[in-house]
């Protein structure tokens, strides 16, 4: 497994749908669990380091509220961790974003955008970071963004069949 997803909760799991979709697309082998820094902190610990023992080279958290599940995974290992924030009735999401991004120093973690898109992004970027060692993956990047360019492209043609 390359990539480990760990989801606060279940009522999560929307938030990355998107993302695993584009995990099985690139062929990046990955890992979901529930787990939560609050109500099971020895539950988390444990499958960080399970993970870790399974290869896991990148970790991504994705929590809503007081979301300090990506803090915790950073502050237990030395892999790149990515937080996805959740949005929620309570303040729109906005505590989980300043709880995701705001990180002492010498704990980092990648905070996406709250929600779907961020989701996807924090997908996307363990990709990217899965590519530096990868041509087989790159090569798939290059196509993906192209792939996007041509969307683009072809929505501005249908755009203008409308003037």
């Amino acid at each position: 497994m390359k990539v480990m997803v760990f989801l606060g909760s279940e009522s999560d799991f929307g938030t990355v749908e998107d993302a695993l979709a584009l995990f099985k697309e690139f062929g990046v082998s990955f890992g979901l669990e529930v787990t939560s820094a609050h109500r099971s902190p020895e539950r988390t610990l444990r499958l960080i380091r399970s993970a870790e023992a399974g290869g896991a080279e990148i970790f991504i958290a994705v929590a809503g509220k007081a979301a300090h599940l990506a803090g915790v995974v950073a502050s237990q290992t030395i892999r790149p961790v990515i937080g996805v924030p959740v949005e929620s009735e309570a303040l729109a999401g906005l505590d989980a974003l300043l709880s995701t991004v705001q990180m002492p120093k010498g704990i980092p973690v990648a905070t996406m955008a709250l929600g779907r898109h961020g989701g996807l992004n924090g997908a996307l970027l363990a990709v990217e970071i899965l590519a530096l060692n990868d041509e087989g993956l790159r090569t798939k990047l290059v196509a993906y963004r192209a792939k996007m360019a041509d969307k683009v492209e072809a929505a501005s043609l249908k755009i203008k069949e409308k003037l």
